[in-house]
């Protein structure tokens, strides 16, 4: 029975956890081969933990770089070689002769490419630089952007695919900012960060709209802690980058850095 795994879940992920219950019961006694979408970290880490339940089965990820934050998960019988199977995992390099195309973000290449129809499990990590962006992409749909993705935001760009280990990364940016808080309370901390007030970041967080570490939070009052990080639909995702000691006056300094 699956429902004791899920006392220890979000509702919103049971979908993910029967997804994933299946594969590995079908690698274990079936001993088929599922090779998963991309997996943010949060579902990485059900995964991995629902795989302790089985016995003969491997899981093994892989987002075309040791680091990468999205990754795909081979689930497969111990007694199979994963390097025979592929990681599946391609790499898309975008380019423009458009000077505007150095002030192309992260939202812009992600979104472009999610308008050609294009599923965000599909994609891996993306890497804007001023010359040239790097995504990280499932090799299955990696013909069809490279033939179809020709603007972004306006911008006329080219495409090519490219070895894995060509790979040029870009070490992520954010805006850092400094403010006291009466408590570590998300609400409060989300309301200094995106300028909204109590009542105002009650709300999304109770809808469900924000996420503690990839795993969603309904609860407002949930502390955070060093190195959380939050995402609110909308607004994008910051990080606690330090939590200082206590003013005279009792509040807590907070430093928190938005990805741009």
């Amino acid at each position: 029975m699956r429902n004791d795994l899920y006392q220890h879940y979000h509702p919103d992920e049971k979908p993910f956890i029967d997804k994933s219950d299946e594969w590995l019961m079908k690698a274990a006694h079936e001993h088929q081969v599922k090779r998963t979408d991309f997996l943010d970290p949060r579902q990485a880490f059900i995964l991995s933990s629902l795989a302790n339940r089985y016995d003969g089965v491997q899981v093994v990820y892989n987002g075309g770089y040791p680091e990468a934050e999205r990754k795909r998960a081979l689930i497969m019988p111990e007694y199979r070689d994963p390097e025979l199977e592929g990681a599946g995992v391609s790499l898309l390099s975008i380019t423009s002769d458009d000077s505007r195309f150095a002030e192309l973000d992260h939202g812009d290449f992600l979104g472009a490419i999610l308008g050609l129809g294009i599923k965000r499990d599909k994609l891996g990590d993306i890497h804007p630089g001023e010359a040239a962006c790097h995504c990280l992409i499932a090799s299955e749909i990696a013909d069809y952007i490279h033939l179809n993705l020709r603007q972004v935001h306006r911008v006329h760009v080219y495409t090519e695919l490219l070895p894995l280990d060509q790979l040029q990364t870009v070490r992520t940016e954010l805006d850092e900012m400094t403010f006291t808080v009466a408590s570590m309370r998300l609400d409060a901390i989300l309301g200094d960060v995106y300028k909204l007030s109590r009542a105002k970041a009650q709300q999304p967080i109770q809808a469900g709209h924000c996420k503690l570490n990839w795993k969603v939070e309904e609860n407002p009052s949930r502390e955070l802690q060093e190195g959380d990080i939050v995402s609110l639909k909308g607004f994008g995702r910051f990080k606690i980058l330090a939590v200082e000691g206590a003013s005279k006056k009792g509040r807590i300094r907070v430093k928190a850095g938005k990805f741009r």
